[in-house]
């Protein structure tokens, strides 16, 4: 990189950052101690899967993927999206901290940054202008669709969007080995970001090759195809691993079916849903929504108009603006989900498509597209007006504007004092109680949370894909303490049992009090108030009236300390 390119670099990267803390004001400077909607489940996932991951590639990176939950399953990271990046760029803000909330904090904003600054380059390479490149990077990086989704860690990162189309643009261009690679390094690095997002790059770059081949004749040009093949390695094998976890799911049965995915499909109405600030008015003519896919005026206005630069534009612009607006329209259908046919198509063609379910999640890429073309009509503009700082300054501020979403950030939960205590004891499996039911599937999450405070195993936890042996094997834990649920956890060794009181009604909690009282030989209780009961097994029952097994060697009850700093 020249100097110059560099200066160009910190700039972009710099003018982001600003925007992103004022977008998201106090959140930039308050990594530690606020968090968006602290209740959420999804949100306090979030939080836990960042933080295993931050964690887990500095102390056992071999075993990033053998997540503290659903034990004693391997892999289960996998069950869900593994945020393997978002985990990555967490990670100096949760060595630096110990909190889980400062890392998902600092990749959440990275995320913007990221995005923004992807997006420039591709509309600077597409548009060929700076000042371009700038309304249609916001118009994408801080669309309403983000903020929409910002309990979910993985739906922020679409910096791989614009970055994969630009390393296509540059390898279309010029085409070698190099740029090859790197492009398949671009669609790897989403493909560790966010599983759904990197199906989207897959079907945009295999689209643009063929729209490449077309226009500009590459069909016999040997030198294209291999850069493309170099891509296409390059992309297969760094994203071996996550290709075999995806076979792992498969095979075990973890599918989501057409009919499923109807549910999730975008209507006319979530196009023009927004939470932003200019936008609300426009929420109380739609009556109802299901996903937030409002491009914004400025990427709405400015994509659409883009026609009118088309009698005007060169042979690179016109490609440009075919291949954006034939994306944008594929992508528009695709979101309409099973009924309106192409996404029915791409589920039949495409095998990986059976672990999606949100068609609606194709809105994204309509976005994108539109702020690709915004790009080019801002250039087409600027270049036919004398006041092109004027225009410039009114088309960056309309974006910035639109970019204002009344975002609400909380404190974050607290650890109950007993996980304290829990953190100071020998290693040892959880169960927390109640056990995992579908009515109250996000109750396990907090489970998860609270864990990144001790991070020793856990029976019972939350995520997209339950194994089904802990749906069978629920009902007897969930009697516990019983002989059933005992045996269970002497089978799988289990140490520890957390209670949490609140969701028992009273005579469930009668019925509680007389078994712990019954099984209190084969328990020692470590903590007890109005709120959670906690208890080490020490010994198990026998079998036909043989003598009892003995759990472990206790080791004395520590004191919490009064105050544990996360």
């Amino acid at each position: 990189m020249t100097r110059r390119s560099v200066r160009e670099l910190a700039v972009v990267v710099a003018g982001f950052v600003v925007l992103t803390a004022i977008v998201l004001r106090p959140l930039a400077w308050n990594l530690s101690t606020l968090v968006y909607n602290a209740e959420n489940g999804d949100g306090q996932f979030s939080v836990w899967n960042v933080a295993w991951v931050a964690r887990a590639l500095w102390t056992d990176p071999l075993h990033v993927l053998d997540a503290n939950i659903f034990y004693p399953h391997r892999w289960t990271l996998t069950y869900s999206e593994l945020n393997l990046f978002a985990g990555a760029i967490g990670s100096p803000a949760y060595w630096l901290t110990r909190n889980p909330y400062a890392a998902a904090n600092f990749a959440l904003i990275s995320s913007f940054v990221l995005s923004g600054t992807g997006m420039y380059y591709l509309c600077r390479e597409v548009s060929g202008d700076r000042r371009a490149a700038t309304v249609g990077a916001i118009a994408f990086a801080y669309c309403p669709y983000v903020f929409a989704h910002l309990p979910h860690i993985q739906l922020l990162m679409t910096a791989g969007l614009p970055i994969s189309l630009f390393a296509f643009h540059r390898l279309a261009d010029r085409p070698t080995a190099g740029r090859g690679a790197v492009l398949g390094l671009a669609m790897a690095f989403q493909a560790y970001a966010c599983a759904y997002y990197s199906l989207f790059v897959l079907l945009l770059i295999g689209f643009a090759v063929l729209a490449m081949a077309w226009t500009r004749r590459y069909w016999t040009r040997t030198d294209y195809w291999r850069s493309v093949a170099v891509g296409a390695v390059t992309a297969c094998v760094l994203t071996g691993p996550l290709f075999v976890t995806t076979l792992f799911l498969q095979q075990t049965g973890f599918t989501r079916t057409l009919a499923a995915s109807r549910q999730y499909a975008a209507d006319w109405r979530a196009y023009l849903a927004s939470s932003a600030w200019l936008h609300a008015w426009m929420l109380s003519l739609l009556g109802s929504w299901k996903e937030v896919l409002f491009p914004g005026f400025t990427a709405s206005v400015l994509g659409v108009c883009v026609v009118l630069a088309w009698s005007r534009s060169g042979v690179r612009q016109r490609e440009s603006i075919l291949l954006y607006s034939s994306l944008t329209l594929a992508a528009a259908w695709a979101s309409f989900g099973p009924d309106a046919g192409l996404y029915t198509l791409l589920y039949r063609a495409v095998p990986t498509f059976s672990l999606l379910r949100a068609p609606s999640r194709f809105g994204l890429v309509v976005v994108f597209g539109l702020a690709v073309l915004t790009s080019l009509t801002v250039a087409w503009l600027l270049e036919r007006t004398r006041r092109q700082a004027v225009l410039t300054g009114l088309l960056v501020s309309a974006a910035i504007a639109e970019a204002q979403v009344p975002v609400k950030f909380d404190p974050p939960l607290s650890p109950h004092p007993a996980y304290h205590l829990l953190a100071t004891l020998p290693y040892g499996p959880v169960l927390e109680l109640p056990v995992y039911s579908r009515l109250l599937a996000f109750r396990r999450s907090r489970y998860m949370l609270d864990s990144t405070w001790h991070w020793k195993p856990l029976v019972d936890a939350y995520s997209d894909y339950i194994p089904p042996d802990l749906i069978q094997r629920a009902p007897a834990l969930a009697g516990f303490p019983s002989f059933e649920s005992l045996a269970g956890m002497q089978r799988d060794q289990v140490r520890y049992a957390v209670i949490h009181l609140e969701p028992y009604e009273p005579k469930m909690r009668l019925d509680l009090e007389h078994r712990l009282t019954e099984f209190a030989p084969y328990l020692r209780q470590l903590h007890r108030d109005e709120t959670l009961l906690m208890f080490e097994v020490v010994r198990y029952p026998a079998p036909g009236g043989s003598q009892d097994a003995p759990a472990h060697s206790p080791r004395p009850v520590a004191t919490p300390p009064a105050a544990a700093p996360r």
